[in-house]
């Protein structure tokens, strides 16, 4: 339970940083940003629901978080190339995953 509290208020002051920075995107970098965050949070959420599920282990966590990022990045990048809009499939895979992930989260604690 202490490990939930120290990522919980580590988020939490993540995201007040964040808030509160003078630092901006340029809109060329905003889906590229965009896709990152939906892979970083399907990462952080896959990780809980292996936390409480007690099978946990960095190394998935680590390569998964990169590994995800790195073929969303790609993704956007050839349809960039492509003049297709691939980011589209990346939200809605990293989109599915997230809902599916808290929906096990929630159904563990009620």
């Amino acid at each position: 339970m202490q490990v939930i509290v120290v990522a919980i208020v580590c988020a939490l002051i993540g995201i007040l940083l964040g808030l509160y920075s003078p630092v901006t995107i340029p809109i060329t970098y905003v889906r590229y940003t965009a896709v990152a965050l939906l892979a970083g949070l399907d990462s952080i959420f896959g990780a809980f629901k292996a936390y409480i599920a007690g099978t946990f282990e960095p190394r998935v966590f680590v390569t998964g978080l990169v590994s995800n990022g790195a073929l969303a990045g790609l993704l956007v990048y050839v349809g960039d190339k492509l003049g297709v809009d691939l980011s589209i499939a990346a939200i809605v895979a990293f989109g599915v995953r997230i809902f599916n992930n808290l929906a096990s989260i929630r159904r563990h604690y009620l």
